[in-house]
């Protein structure tokens, strides 16, 4: 299975997770590594805008397509699991401690799980602490612009 995760390019060479790390998100606490990537090249673009300013995005993104290997098993959780209003912002706790047991446990090394950004799509979660985690590699790196009209919202 492919997935795709936008990077800078400084740091579009490695899967390591300590850029969640450093602040935490909405399925990983501060301080637990996870590698975020997304079903979809125009997924993990609305995933990186959300939390930008269209006005002052970087020019210097690379489109990383990762290969997860036939095989490797994925843990799925459902929006049904989630409690009310899991997707709001601030993040909710619950996914925070989702995501950290996940890492935690260690039982798999794909997690899937819904986007709060983009209703009915998804993102996979990658622990890099499993061992099939070496299994999982970036395949090809392309330059990633944001279309100019986007911007002009």
């Amino acid at each position: 299975m492919k997935v795709y995760r936008l990077s800078r390019k400084k740091y579009s060479g490695e899967l390591s997770g300590k850029g969640a790390a450093l602040s935490g998100n909405r399925w990983n606490s501060k301080g637990v590594e996870m590698v975020y990537t997304s079903e979809s090249r125009a997924l993990a673009m609305a995933e990186v805008i959300v939390h930008l300013s269209l006005a002052v995005l970087p020019k210097d993104f690379i489109l990383l397509e990762i290969e997860i290997p036939d095989g490797i098993k994925i843990k799925k959780i459902s929006p049904k699991e989630l409690p009310e209003n899991w997707n709001t912002f601030p993040n909710h706790p619950a996914t925070q401690q989702t995501g950290d047991a996940f890492i935690r446990d260690c039982q798999f090394a794909v997690l899937q799980v819904p986007s709060a950004v983009v209703n009915g799509d998804f993102n996979f979660l990658l622990n890099p602490f499993h061992p099939d985690f070496k299994r999982i590699k970036i395949t090809s790196k392309h330059p990633f612009l944001i279309d100019q009209r986007l911007i002009k919202w």
